[in-house]
C-alpha cells in the first residue's frame, strides 16, 4: 500500500509543478507586455494582471506537493490569463497566429 501512496504523491507533485510552471509563464508574459495593450484588448490593466499573477505564483509555490484551495485558485487565475487575456493581447499587438 505504501507504493501506491508514493506513486500518488509523485503524480500530485508533478501536476503541482506543471501548474506552477503555467503560473510563472503567465506572469512572465504579462510583465513583458506593453501597458497600453491591456485596455486596448478590453481587459483589466497590466498592473492588475501582474499583481494577480504574482500572487497566484506565490500561492502556487505554497501549494507545491499538495492540493489545496490556494493552488486551485492560482491555476484558475493563470488559466484565465492564458486562455482569455493572452490571446487578446497578442491579437492587439499583431502577433496572432
Amino acid at each position: 500500500m505504501q507504493t501506491l501512496s508514493d506513486v500518488q504523491g509523485l503524480i500530485v507533485l508533478g501536476l503541482s509543478l506543471l501548474a506552477l510552471g503555467a503560473e510563472v509563464f503567465a506572469l512572465a508574459h504579462a510583465v513583458r507586455q506593453r501597458q497600453d495593450a491591456f485596455p486596448a484588448a478590453g481587459k483589466q490593466t497590466k498592473t492588475f494582471w501582474v499583481a494577480a499573477l504574482a500572487i497566484a505564483t506565490l500561492m502556487g509555490i505554497a501549494a507545491v506537493g499538495g492540493v489545496g484551495l490556494l493552488g486551485i485558485i492560482a491555476i484558475v487565475l493563470a488559466g484565465v490569463y492564458l486562455a482569455d487575456v493572452r490571446p487578446a493581447i497578442d491579437e492587439v499587438l499583431g502577433r496572432r497566429r
